[in-house]
């Protein structure tokens, strides 16, 4: 017998080998997994986006039922999802708040000033690691679609130089909130109408050289706001927590970057 034939059957006499001891085992020695993992994946919604804080469906599904983590982590597939699920586990059922992402600047093309010209890589991270971005406002959108690319169901897009997000279509699984390198975009709850669109934390003089809609920190607002808005330094900041419906604190704000967004309290697009 030469060598060649020798080496084939030696080759394949070890793997025929490996693979009867890999059956072996498996049958005698892998654990069975629990059949409600299966069940409560099928009753996910398959988006696989990671906002749980899990891998995806699967891996939450398997944390729901072998861990006893809770049922309504699940964004996408809201309060319904969450029920349907607790229900079929014998839990009590768990509510969701709706939660959207929203880009916490205003100063687009038209009203924030560029100091250079960008012409790197077209990413937010890449023109923030050219000396500190090309936008003259240090806390600003970049708008190079760092978060439209990440964003798994297409809600973001670049307008005018800045990030919009299609709130009807976000599914809040926080991915964008992550690759902002600016940190300028935040989760808030889908109900929330009115919004501080600015980030800067710079003296209210400074602001307006580089921006006609920052925040110039004149305090106007938070003596209208109900304890809804205080300030971090020069820098309105709405809190979430507490409701802020007095339109006055858009009227009445001089930088026009306190704004209503009539959208956020619409419900998700079901075709979505």
């Amino acid at each position: 017998m030469d060598l060649i034939t020798t080496s084939t059957l030696c080759i394949g006499g070890i793997g025929l080998a490996s693979a009867a001891a890999l059956a072996l085992a498996e049958k005698h020695w892998s654990v069975p997994q629990d059949p409600r993992i299966d069940k409560v994946t099928e009753m996910l919604p398959g988006a696989n986006c990671g906002g749980c804080g899990y891998a995806g469906c699967a891996d939450y599904a398997r944390a729901i039922v072998a861990d006893n983590v809770a049922c309504n982590l699940c964004a996408p597939g809201g309060t319904a999802c969450a029920q349907e699920i607790a229900a079929f586990l014998g839990r009590a059922a768990a509510e969701v708040e709706r939660r959207v992402a929203i880009v916490l600047c205003c100063g687009d093309d038209t009203e924030a000033l560029r100091r250079s010209a960008y012409n790197g890589i077209v990413d937010c991270a890449s023109a923030q690691a050219t000396a500190g971005g090309d936008k003259a406002c240090t806390y600003g959108c970049l708008g190079y679609g760092s978060c439209a690319r990440v964003c798994p169901v297409n809600a973001i897009r670049i307008e005018n130089g800045i990030a919009k997000v299609d709130k009807a279509l976000c599914i809040a699984c926080g991915k964008c909130v992550a690759a902002c390198p600016r940190k300028l975009i935040k989760l808030v709850p889908a109900a929330a109408e009115i919004h501080v669109l600015c980030s800067s934390k710079d003296k209210g003089p400074a602001v307006k050289k580089v921006c006609g809609t920052g925040c110039i920190g004149c305090r106007m607002c938070t003596k209208l706001a109900d304890d809804a808005i205080s300030m971090d330094g020069f820098l309105a900041v709405v809190d979430y927590a507490k409701p802020l419906t007095n339109e006055e604190t858009v009227a009445k704000c001089p930088a026009h970057c306190i704004r209503k967004d009539a959208s956020a309290s619409q419900p998700p697009n079901p075709e979505s």
